[in-house]
């Protein structure tokens, strides 16, 4: 039997592998030689194994998790090919979140810090009716989008009338999971399934309007909460952002957010 089997090291170079790579999957459960000598130690291969050591050499080169790629592998092959879509898409996800540092480094770069004027004002009391979800940071972009197409089509159908803009309410720390709100203003109705009602009161705040895609946001929450800590004040949750002109009206560089941070007097 052994004649008919592969040694590490050919096995290793027939992979275009190293031995220790090899060694480290078996470790890991991923890829258990076909044979392992009691009195040596020694491993032997199966050519036909060459296959999935290929396979697991390519994920790790597309950096996919090792407990991952032993999940495809075990898989069946509609399994398979659910495993390795979801990432697919994490990557693509983080391909984006990447593109969107580059343009903001290319933003500052170009021009320094970009100045945003910063105002403290009195905000009046809202009324919103919201809608929430749970989310990670990463995900607030789609949950938005989401919240918004829930929201919309449930005051229509109850009849609710609004006043414009959409709102969305954040907590002052993104954690890696947190709870968000999208919101329309509104004086009328009552609660309905997945709808809440949510009173905004009013008071001093700190507000700044940012123009361009919302992955630059982070831009101008720097400029406000630097502002904020500048004059010793006390952010205070929910940070709430008014979309004067969204996604449905203007391109990316033309959208207009208005941030308001509610503030206390003296630090915490």
């Amino acid at each position: 039997m052994q004649d008919e089997l592969l040694t590490i090291g050919r096995f290793a170079r027939l992979c275009r592998l190293s031995v220790k790579q090899l060694r480290h999957y078996d470790d890991m459960g991923l890829l258990a030689p076909i044979r392992v000598d009691a009195s040596s130690g020694y491993r032997y291969y199966a050519s036909e194994q060459a296959r999935d050591a290929l396979t697991i050499a390519l994920l790790r080169e597309m950096d996919l998790p090792l407990s991952v790629i032993a999940q495809a592998l075990a898989a069946e092959p509609e399994r398979r090919a659910q495993i390795l879509r979801g990432e697919r898409d994490r990557l693509a996800e983080r391909i984006s979140r990447d593109q969107a540092r580059v343009e903001m480094l290319e933003r500052l770069a170009e021009g320094g810090l970009p100045g945003y004027e910063v105002t403290m004002s009195r905000e009046p009391e809202r009324r919103l009716a919201v809608v929430r979800a749970a989310c990670t940071p990463a995900e607030i972009g789609e949950k938005v989008e989401e919240c918004a197409g829930r929201l919309l089509p449930v005051l229509g159908k109850a009849g609710i009338g609004w006043e414009p803009p959409l709102w969305g309410l954040y907590p002052l720390d993104l954690e890696e999971r947190m709870e968000i709100a999208i919101g329309a203003q509104t004086l009328q109705g009552e609660g309905a399934p997945g709808l809440e009602f949510e009173v905004l009161p009013g008071g001093s705040v700190a507000e700044t309007v940012h123009i361009g895609p919302y992955a630059q946001l982070p831009l101008a929450y720097n400029a406000l909460f630097a502002a904020i800590h500048e004059r010793g004040l006390r952010p205070q949750a929910p940070v709430r952002e008014a979309y004067l002109v969204g996604p449905a009206e203007a391109p990316q560089e033309e959208l207009m957010t208005r941030l308001i941070i509610p503030i206390q007097e003296g630090m915490a």
